[in-house]
């Protein structure tokens, strides 16, 4: 581990010192291509480059990148895999160091590259098939892709259309001919005589420096600031059912070698026990022109398409993304999809012609960004344990080189998803790299009217303007919580235009009318609502998007005040109370003293009066008479599990912390169901994605809102420290701070708190226990308080 590290900062370090060039000026390298293939079609290809070394170097850095994928092998052994998505102004290339996989004398550098088409997943963005690799030492540039590389196309892929219930944008399914596979397509050999010179296309191009306008035309490569993904082989534990042939009842788990008869149909179906997202390896031997399909599914499905318990398969049906092999009889046949999947379930079907096929073994390589879990929370409660587990799996599951919705249906980066989700890495973790990208790139989404894009990256443009006020209250999240708040100060002309846009649609008053696209808020069936948008009055004003837009003025006014300018705060402050005034004297019901959802005042919802508390239009006192009613009053429109974050957070703040333990029996329902992830929908039972992770705000709250652990200060300088332990006698954890470790114990003996706050290097704050405050400095603190 050390040597492996010390050769990466080498090469770091040399790429640093003696390639300033290749960040300033264009590449070598040249993007190519297969001559003749499609420039925008599916296709597979396979470009390769041999390289001779008298000695193996202490390291061989290079720049790679593709469009749509890559694969990137040394002398057979994959060595990356990528880019990460991002956008044509914005393409990402990866820096590897070759050299752990290099050996003295001929060594071959193979990519398989490769473009879904028109049916890639919606959040990949692609200008046409090429590859580029350029070397960063004297030795790699040997490695420059030109002419002198050879190439063929992989015929033997094909894309399979994926149909299952919902919407779904994540890609095909691939079916492998091996008969059709090209020779001589790794390291090992000399390429067949099929292999052809490759053709350059364009020019390797870093993102803003001055170049002609031929060479403009194509991708901007930028450096990701992303580190490789994690990959780790994973076992399948069970079958649940063999029908055609008896097996071992641990296998895979334990695989031995097994052989379907020919002329044989064999169906298994395999329990992962939980979801997953990784790349299915399938091994088998003979059976010339058998058929294979894997299917991945979250869970099986009732005849109505109704998922219920997911562990349950008893009378359900198996519906999912299938991929399918055709064997060419080979030895030790190995399958990989070119995209990993997600499941749980994964159903392998056998169909065998008049030669006999060997199941050898069928696993799984986990892939998903390399987070680190560093914060802990102990209070002697299995349940809490076991939700603090699924939620961090779920947020696992739901980020790769993006943030995504969810794994199985979509991929994509919604920023109403996205700041729940920034927060978990921020409280769990500590590692903001993917936080900053989010930022960065749904920043980089904006129109020029001035909104963003709902997602980011998307092929298809797709506005949600609440969610460009969701990007404001991320990016204030991570002014307060991150490291770098220069980086946060820097987008600041970002909430000034989508303020901008928001305040050509205020009336005089401040309301907002008219406002174009989807205004999105929540997944609600109540009266009113439609497709999750809040209702709106005769005249076009909705007390949800005034709130939303109150909050989004007065978290700009903070950053613009504390570190941006001062005339903006001034501005937005104005634009707050005027915006503020409107709502009481618009939407308050004085009989039912309750916010309504818009004038007419014949719609009530959780959300409105969770926005009112958390903007301050309601006073200290009926704060607290909104928060009895919205945990009492069931003819309010209800949150789902995603707004249930904003709802706790306003309960919390009108000052029912204490109970926090007691909201979360709609996490309790998902696990009674068998999930091992956090479920989309409020409606576990019909709920389309079983994976989401805007449901993991539990791992925000455990340590915010139980513990007390938050911030009070740009870059987390200083630290608020308020618990509610509620009914726990004994609790105990911490959390990753920018300058070390935030900590808290809590402990009742005797009628009395021991109560110990460890504060990190360089912050100060305060303990505020039952309404009292006591001051607290760097390192431990510790009290006795009743």
């Amino acid at each position: 581990m050390l040597k492996s590290r010390l050769i990466l900062l080498f090469a770091l370090s040399f790429l640093q010192s003696s390639s300033q060039d290749l960040f300033t000026r264009e590449w070598k390298a040249a993007w190519i291509a297969t001559p003749g293939a499609s420039p925008n079609g599916y296709g597979v290809y396979l470009f390769q480059k041999a390289i001779d070394l008298p000695a193996v170097p202490a390291a061989l850095p290079v720049m790679v990148s593709a469009d749509n994928r890559y694969k990137l092998f040394v002398n057979d052994s994959l060595v990356s895999i990528g880019p990460a998505r991002g956008d044509v102004q914005h393409w990402n290339y990866a820096t590897v160091d070759l050299a752990p996989w290099l050996h003295a004398g001929t060594n071959r550098i193979t990519a398989q590259v490769w473009n879904e088409g028109p049916e890639r997943t919606e959040a990949q963005i692609s200008y046409r098939t090429g590859f580029i690799l350029q070397g960063a030492s004297p030795e790699g540039n040997a490695l420059n892709t030109d002419t002198t590389w050879l190439t063929v196309m992989d015929s033997s892929y094909s894309p399979i259309r994926v149909r299952v219930p919902g919407y779904y944008v994540a890609g095909p399914g691939q079916l492998s001919d091996r008969n059709k596979r090209p020779t001589g397509r790794t390291g090992a050999g000399e390429p067949a005589a099929t292999w052809i010179h490759a053709r350059e296309i364009a020019a390797g191009v870093p993102r803003n420096i001055p170049t002609s306008f031929a060479s403009t035309t194509a991708w901007m490569l930028t450096p990701s600031t992303l580190p490789p993904m994690q990959l780790t082989r994973q076992r399948i534990p069970t079958i649940r059912r063999a029908e055609g042939i008896s097996i071992a009842p641990d296998w895979p788990r334990q695989p031995q070698p097994f052989s379907i008869p020919a002329n044989s149909q064999v169906t298994l179906l395999f329990d992962q026990s939980f979801l997953t997202n990784a790349y299915p390896h399938l091994v088998f031997s003979g059976g010339r022109n058998a058929t294979l399909s894997l299917t991945y599914a979250e869970a099986l499905y009732s005849p109505a398409h109704i998922k219920g318990n997911r562990s349950d398969i008893e009378g359900k049906v198996f519906i999912g993304r299938m991929d399918s092999i055709l064997s060419d009889g080979g030895d030790q046949q190995v399958f990989t999809t070119l995209t990993w999947r997600t499941w749980r379930y994964i159903r392998l079907r056998i169909v065998t012609g008049d030669q006999p096929l060997v199941l050898n073994d069928l696993y799984g390589t986990f892939v998903g960004y390399p987070f680190e879990k560093r914060a802990q929370f102990s209070a002697n409660r299995p349940e809490l344990d076991s939700m603090l587990a699924i939620g961090w799996h779920t947020a696992r599951l739901c980020a790769i080189e993006t943030y995504m919705d969810c794994p199985y249906y979509e991929q994509l980066q919604y920023v109403g998803d996205t700041r729940i989700q920034a927060l978990v890495s921020l409280y769990n973790s500590g590692d903001d790299r993917l936080v900053k990208n989010a930022i960065e790139q749904i920043d980089e989404s904006r129109r020029p009217e001035g909104v963003t894009l709902s997602r980011y990256p998307t092929q298809m443009p797709q506005l949600i303007p609440p969610f460009s006020l969701w990007w404001i209250g991320m990016l204030h999240d991570y002014w307060r919580y991150g490291r770098d708040t220069a980086f946060a100060i820097g987008k600041l002309p970002g909430t000034r235009q989508v303020l901008s846009f928001f305040h050509g649609f205020q009336q005089p008053d401040g309301s907002l009318h008219g406002l174009p696209y989807w205004t999105f808020t929540d997944w609600v069936n109540s009266p009113g609502w439609n497709t999750g948008m809040a209702p709106v009055g005769a005249d076009g004003s909705s007390s949800v998007l005034d709130l939303q837009l109150l909050w989004a003025y007065q978290l700009g006014a903070e950053m613009e005040s504390r570190s941006g300018i001062k005339e903006y705060a001034s501005l937005y402050r104005s634009y707050a109370a005027r915006l503020k005034a409107t709502i009481r004297a618009k939407y308050w019901d004085s009989g039912r003293r309750l916010f309504a959802d818009r004038p007419e005042k014949d719609l009530f919802s959780q959300h409105v009066n969770t926005l009112a508390i958390l903007t301050g239009v309601a006073n200290q006192q009926e704060a607290k008479e909104l928060a009895n009613k919205l945990l009492t009053d069931t003819s309010l429109a209800p949150a789902s599990i995603y707004f249930k974050y904003y709802l706790h957070l306003a309960l919390t703040r009108a000052g029912y912390g204490n109970d926090y333990l007691q909201w979360l029996d709609k996490w309790r329902e998902n696990m009674a169901l068998g999930l091992t992830t956090w479920a989309e929908m409020s409606d576990v039972k019909a709920s389309r994605s079983d994976c989401h992770a805007w449901g993991a705000s539990p791992n925000i709250e455990f340590f915010r809102t139980v513990l007390g652990l938050d911030s009070e200060a740009p870059g987390f300088t200083r630290v608020k420290v308020e618990p509610h332990p509620g009914d726990l006698q004994k609790v105990s954890g911490s959390i990753p701070h920018p300058t070390g470790t935030l900590s808290a114990s809590y402990q009742l003996n005797n009628g009395r708190w021991d109560i110990t706050i460890g504060l990190p290097p360089g912050t100060s704050g305060r303990l505020i226990w039952k309404e009292k405050e006591y001051p607290l400095k760097a390192g431990p603190n510790t009290f006795k308080l009743l």
